[in-house]
């Protein structure tokens, strides 16, 4: 959901050549049916990433679509991490990366980690940056939205079925649906403190 999802396939596939660590991976994405397992597996990672980075950790959430009950998703536990400052990647970046994840993103103010076997994401932010904010503003819409849970999984359904140069494209393919969301939750919010 990073903001570069939205810049023109020039610029867009600049920005990847600058900011992926290895070269562009082509993919066919999968879609699973929602596991009860997935919060499991988000709390054993939860349990490395806490263990890895002690004190310097702020905050851990999971997010992604294996974080919304009843959503079919791709297998792949996504986790938001927050640090004092994700641009000193000297600081965290050795413990992530002695836990047993590798680095594949680098652009300023997120680092992007995942596990060798690619069924881990963890996104490493700033606590104040916008994007913890529209990630957890996604999940928690989807949790209560079922029309919008269930479009968005029609949407991944569809989009799964083409083969992608890189993973980043499937996730670029969904932004605009993603932004109506997001707007849509931010009119609740507001229609909520009213």
């Amino acid at each position: 959901m990073s903001n570069w999802e939205t810049l023109a396939i020039g610029e867009f596939d600049r920005h990847l050549d600058s900011a992926l660590i290895g070269d562009r991976e082509s993919v066919r994405v999968v879609i699973a049916d929602y596991d009860a397992g997935w919060p499991g597996r988000f709390n054993h990672e939860r349990e490395r990433i806490e263990a890895a980075l002690g004190d310097l950790l702020i905050r851990v959430e999971h997010i992604g679509s294996t974080s919304v009950p009843g959503l079919a998703a791709k297998p792949v536990i996504d986790v938001l991490v927050t640090v004092p400052d994700p641009d000193a990647e000297a600081s965290f970046a050795p413990q992530l990366e002695s836990a047993g994840y590798v680095l594949r993103v680098r652009e300023p103010g997120h680092r992007m980690f995942r596990t060798p076997e690619r069924d881990v994401h963890i996104h490493v932010w700033a606590d104040r940056d916008p994007e913890v904010d529209r990630y957890l503003s996604l999940r928690e819409h989807l949790r209560r939205s079922e029309t919008d849970r269930i479009a968005y999984e029609r949407l991944k359904r569809s989009l799964a079925l083409r083969e992608w140069a890189d993973m980043n494209y499937y996730a670029s393919a969904k932004t605009e649906l993603i932004e109506g969301m997001l707007a849509r939750a931010a009119s609740r919010s507001q229609a909520a403190d009213s």
